[in-house]
């Protein structure tokens, strides 16, 4: 992540370099996950001990539920500090945000929004050492927008958990992300960290345990709420929000399904960011829960032959076979909810109802089958009106994002 050749000598890089310090560990605390994390000479403010509490006990929500394992007793040990607030220079220019981008149609959405604000936006990709997506290179190309680059490369150890007999499983990656997006704009003089984190990220994947497991909390409202606090002490001339915050996905997709430049290029298939490259695919599967959630939430925006033309012809609602995975999607009881980046189930139920009356999908066997079920329900049904209006508080910026996206 180079910068200017003078830029590492900042007052503010050493705060931002502290945070990704503190929010790295996470990914190798997971191996052996100890009742105690004793942070030794580094002293920690209130707000940095509530933070990292939050990161380990909610973050690896996934992972103990996985594991089962309980952190309610988790200690966090090191001394106390009051926060060193940095001055920040008056030079610093505006409206030169970075917005994480991963090639889906929520950073698509939140990019378009930015750009029509501020020419001078970048976008801000991690990635492993000489490694890069297509599925999110392609989509990056379409904005025109300049991309700013870090890499970010795991001790191979950890990579070997499985075989080296480690713990291992999900951690709230965005949240180390954000603390490298944070580094990124204190290096190249950007004000603004956009995120692109709708509302229902902050709905919880299942309850275990006394609590609810989130497999998105790092996208949460939670989490913006403590990462805001941190950077606020840490680095005050960087503003973080996500721009998406108040929206549903339903909301999203109706805004996605008018940028048509990005449908041939757009990809959220799982098989798309498989860590081998050997495994990775260069289309759609058309099977994982992914293809199925952008498929069903993009269904009442989208005509059908335009979205068998993005899956190359396996359209997932036009398969049988993945019944179970719609099902899950919908808070049918009996399928469980997966632990992926999908939406809320009064959203995918919205979609449903919205697309089985489009007269494109009369005679989709499986959505339509879906539609009756929802509706021989009866009451309370989704309200699609309700969510593509503003459904929460949120801390958007409005010098940076369009006036019709506020709240």
């Amino acid at each position: 992540m180079p910068g200017p050749s003078d830029a590492w000598s900042k007052p503010a890089v050493e705060a931002a370099v502290r945070l990704v310090f503190l929010t790295a560990g996470v990914s190798y605390y997971k191996t052996a996950a100890p009742p105690v994390i004793d942070v030794g000479d580094i002293a920690l403010s209130r707000t940095e001990q509530e933070f990292l509490r939050a990161l380990y006990v909610d973050g690896l929500g996934e992972f103990s539920f996985v594991n089962q394992l309980d952190f309610e007793d988790l200690k966090i040990v090191g001394s106390a500090r009051e926060p060193a607030r940095i001055q920040v220079a008056s030079s610093v220019p505006s409206l030169r945000p970075l917005v994480p981008f991963g090639g889906g149609i929520d950073s698509i959405v939140v990019a378009e929004q930015v750009r029509a604000r501020c020419p001078d936006a970048s976008l801000f990709i991690v990635s492993r050492e000489g490694d890069r997506f297509a599925a999110i290179e392609n989509a990056a190309h379409t904005t025109q927008l300049p991309v700013i680059r870090a890499e970010r490369e795991l001790d191979a150890q950890v990579l070997r958990s499985r075989e080296l007999g480690f713990l291992n499983g999900h951690v709230p990656v965005t949240a180390i992300l954000s603390s490298i997006a944070t580094l990124a704009a204190v290096l190249h003089d950007r004000d603004a960290v956009i995120m692109s984190n709708e509302w229902s990220a902050s709905v919880g994947t299942r309850p275990w345990n006394g609590r609810e497991v989130n497999h998105q909390w790092s996208k949460s409202q939670d989490f913006e709420n403590l990462f805001r606090a941190v950077l606020s002490d840490a680095v005050p001339g960087v503003e973080y929000f996500s721009a998406l915050r108040p929206y549903s996905e339903l909301w999203v997709a109706r805004r996605f399904a008018e940028l048509d430049s990005y449908h041939p290029t757009f990809r959220s298939c799982n098989r798309a960011f498989a860590l081998d490259p050997s495994q990775r695919l260069d289309r759609w599967c058309g099977e994982c829960d992914k293809c199925c959630f952008i498929d069903l939430i993009l269904s009442p925006f989208l005509p059908a032959a335009r979205l068998r033309e993005i899956f190359s012809g396996t359209e997932p609602l036009n398969d049988r076979r993945l019944e179970s995975k719609f099902r899950s999607l919908l808070g049918d009881p009996a399928h469980v909810k997966p632990f992926e980046c999908v939406g809320e189930e009064n959203e995918c139920r919205a979609a449903v109802l919205l697309a089985a009356d489009r007269p494109d999908r009369r005679g989709a066997v499986l959505l339509q089958k879906l539609a009756t079920e929802i509706r021989l329900a009866g009451p309370p049904y989704p309200d699609p009106d309700a969510l593509m209006r503003p459904m929460g508080p949120s801390f958007i910026d409005s010098r940076y994002v369009d006036s019709d996206v506020v709240v």
